[in-house]
């Protein structure tokens, strides 16, 4: 036995002197396994919802990355690049369609949403010059909440 265990057993008052010897009882268990999981339930959706508002969030950013590459990409050739060449003509010269004089690299390399799926590219576009959205977490045209595309006319 330790030389400091007797001095302490002989500090403690007596009532939990009994108490040193054992351990929790189920019901105490019990309760402790409650309070945990009434907290969960109350936290857990929270968390849950912010992880989609940073997934929106962040696919957000990466529309406006990829339009600020593209007009760098306009500004570098006159024009953008065609529905042909997609998004892929910011990280590969294009060899079909209308070959650009003055390309370079504008992105290492292209980004999935962060759904994991690519970026939609429309040229021209629907609601601009060009177009570059998400389905969301959908995948699908339109939606609402997570769910709702997520484009350069937002």
């Amino acid at each position: 036995m330790n030389p400091v265990q007797p001095a302490l057993l002989a500090a403690t008052p007596k009532h939990w002197r009994s108490r040193l010897g054992r351990g929790f009882t189920l019901i105490e268990l019990m309760v402790v396994l409650v309070i945990i999981g009434v907290l969960a339930a109350l936290i857990v959706p929270n968390v849950l919802e912010r992880a989609d508002d940073a997934r929106v969030t962040a696919a957000r950013t990466d529309v406006n990355n990829l339009m600020q590459a593209l007009k760098l990409y306009k500004l570098d050739n006159q024009r953008y690049p065609s529905a042909e060449q997609g998004l892929q003509a910011l990280v590969t010269k294009p060899t079909a369609g209308t070959v650009p004089p003055n390309w370079k690299p504008y992105l290492d390399k292209l980004p999935n949403d962060p759904w994991g799926r690519p970026y939609q590219y429309a040229s021209p576009g629907l609601k601009g010059d060009v177009d570059i959205y998400s389905f969301g977490a959908d995948g699908v045209i339109g939606g609402e909440g997570k769910n709702a595309d997520i484009g350069s006319w937002q």
